[in-house]
């Protein structure tokens, strides 16, 4: 007989000594944690199988959980059924990397064909699909990470469910949809940056997210931020990490002062990171500047001068 060990999430000691042998009557019950079983003491009985809930396998490192865990992909909004419809690889190989002979290819490809019909949704279905697709086009033109893009797909889906989308384009509602999605992720882009790669106009996107927050499926967007601007502009332009540090400061020092109130917060980004770019030597036009946050020059000139004024220093440019 095996030691009494109890694992980690089985069964305690007081529930234990609550079961009974049903043959004597006996409460004398110990739990067998090499075989999963109750077994009584008096008369020997296995009284009942634990199932074991976990892996047969073992491993050692996050790699080798990985590669043994043989699990579908996960739930993901991006997808038109959530992803959980099975798709036939367009590679004609084997499961071991071998390529098929012809009658094995002609069967597979009507096999695809049959696979794609019964994907294929209604109406509905097929607009959810061309949106994703749209998303998806949008997120990794200006280079949005995964979380944004599920975002917008969850949005673009409640859209549906209040019927926003009829009457109206699915290439602005989704444009509208990545907009809020960044604003909700503190990753912000100007309706402008969006608008040039989508295909519908500033206008109709801008008309698009009214919609969205008039509906009540955007009951709680933060406005965005001039600081949340920096780190993309930093980046674009190629300045140090201590341009960017600095900027912040400049801006929330700007904000404390509340001369902030009123402009608009890539215009003020910009300002900051073109001042602290001439203080640290890191010298960038007022054009490069402007073409990366996407503003126009005479903006970053104005708010230039406004951050002189409350810093109250000179700065020979």
């Amino acid at each position: 007989m095996a030691p009494d060990v109890i694992y980690e999430g089985e069964e305690t000691a007081d529930e234990i000594n609550q079961l009974k042998c049903p043959s004597c009557g006996s409460s004398n019950i110990i739990f067998d944690g090499f075989r999963g079983e109750h077994v009584c003491r008096n008369c020997g009985n296995v009284i009942e199988t634990v199932i074991d809930q976990g892996p047969e396998w073992r491993a050692f490192t996050p790699e080798q959980k990985a590669r043994r865990t043989r699990v579908g992909a996960p739930l993901t909004p991006l997808r038109p059924d959530g992803g959980l419809s099975t798709m036939i690889d367009w590679r004609n190989v084997d499961s071991e990397g071998r390529q098929l002979d012809l009658q094995s290819r002609l069967q597979v490809s009507r096999l695809r064909k049959v696979n794609k019909m019964f994907n294929v949704g209604g109406f509905n279905e097929k607009n959810l699909r061309a949106a994703i697709n749209e998303i998806e086009r949008i997120s990794t033109c200006i280079g949005l990470p995964r979380s944004v893009r599920e975002e917008a797909a969850i949005l673009y889906r409640k859209a549906t469910r209040h019927r926003l989308i009829k009457g109206r384009s699915v290439e602005s509602m989704v444009a509208a949809c990545i907009y809020a999605a960044c604003k909700l992720n503190n990753l912000p882009r100007t309706l402008d940056e969006i608008s040039d790669i989508s295909k519908a106009s500033r206008k109709d996107i801008s008309r698009s997210y009214r919609l969205l927050i008039n509906h009540g499926i955007l009951s709680k967007v933060p406005p965005s931020r001039a600081v949340d601007f920096v780190p993309r502009i930093v980046s674009d332009l190629k300045l140090s990490m201590k341009v960017q540090h600095i900027s912040m400061e400049v801006l929330n020092y700007a904000y404390s002062l509340g001369i902030t109130s009123g402009k608009m917060p890539e215009g003020l980004a910009a300002a900051s990171i073109y001042l602290t770019s001439l203080l640290l030597g890191e010298k960038r036009t007022q054009r490069e500047v402007a073409t990366v946050a996407s503003v126009t020059e005479v903006t970053i000139r104005n708010r230039f001068k406004e951050l002189l004024m409350a810093l109250d220093f000179e700065v020979l440019i």
